[in-house]
């Protein structure tokens, strides 16, 4: 059985928290490229009253969201249809700031922050974790859900793995994604990265576990099962959410939308939207579809995440 989820640990737990959903690779390549973002266009224009990028959106009457192609956090459809938890969280917001439109302009993930800053997109709208290293080069909106690990494992679960304690005990091959904060879960619990198979994503991961290359995927419980069920994989199956853990602590993973620092009038009005979204319910209704319950709501703040 996974580890039960902790009950009323959002504030307790912010200040011992670890690294994030792709924090340790993506969070360093985007620190390496904020020399070059830095020297790139980044707009001042209103920074000190709270920039003026939410007037312009309206006028313009489109915004551009920075995504990474994950799914189930931000991607383009087998239909060619921009969609994901936070597109979706997205259009709606924006729909009612009064900017109709949202225009997908897809990079890599390591690239969002650098993108985000050299205006190459106005907002990440990625899922992306909130942490203290990200928080120094962007803002974000307080979080819109938070996550737990799971596996892909071989149907039936033969080495019985639960958490990364159990990879080791039972001397597993491990796979996950490429900058995923997987890699450091694992490392935390004595496995070497040079003995993990590295992959581009979930559905590489699911591959790898269904041909023997691999006895398990690490990654967040929401991409996992996604990728399991939408192959409907006979076998292989994803094993039942678990916290994951670095110094004996609890790593809290929760992720929102980025702006550019300057634009705090655009961060504060999405963040009373969103909230009205969480109180009322339809914030769940929207994401449910993309495999998100009750269990990754969350009412954690940007603040206490960045702290």
């Amino acid at each position: 059985m996974a580890p039960p989820r902790e009950k009323d640990t959002d504030s307790r737990e912010i200040a011992k928290m670890g690294p994030s959903r792709r924090s340790l690779l993506a969070g360093g390549a985007a620190l390496g490229l904020l020399g070059a973002a830095g020297c790139s266009r980044v707009s001042g224009s209103g920074a000190k009253d709270g920039g003026n990028l939410l007037e312009r959106l309206r006028s313009q009457g489109t915004v551009r969201l920075g995504i990474a192609g994950e799914i189930p956090f931000g991607y383009i459809d087998k239909n060619g249809e921009f969609t994901g938890e936070a597109p979706e969280i997205a259009k709606v917001i924006f729909k009612r700031l009064g900017v109709a439109k949202v225009q997908p302009v897809p990079t890599e993930f390591g690239s969002l922050i650098p993108g985000l800053r050299s205006q190459q997109f106005d907002v990440v709208s990625a899922g992306m974790y909130i942490n203290p290293d990200r928080c120094a080069q962007v803002i974000f909106s307080d979080p819109d859900y938070r996550m737990r690990d799971a596996f892909i494992v071989r149907k039936g679960n033969p080495k019985n793995l639960h958490n990364y304690e159990d990879i080791v005990k039972q001397k597993a091959k491990m796979a996950t994604g490429t900058a995923y904060a997987e890699i450091g879960y694992a490392e935390a619990v004595g496995i070497k990265q040079s003995d993990m198979l590295i992959l581009p994503d979930q559905l590489a991961g699911l591959l790898a576990v269904e041909q023997g290359r691999a006895d398990v995927f690490a990654g967040t419980t929401v991409t996992v099962h996604n990728v399991v069920k939408q192959r409907n994989s006979q076998r292989a199956e994803a094993t039942e959410p678990f916290q994951a853990y670095v110094d004996g602590k609890p790593d809290i993973g929760a992720g929102g939308f980025a702006f550019r620092p300057e634009e705090t009038k655009l961060r504060d009005a999405f963040n009373v939207e969103l909230h009205k979204m969480k109180k009322s319910g339809e914030l769940l209704r929207i994401v449910r579809p993309f495999g998100f319950t009750k269990e990754e709501m969350t009412d954690l703040t940007a603040k206490e995440l960045c702290s």
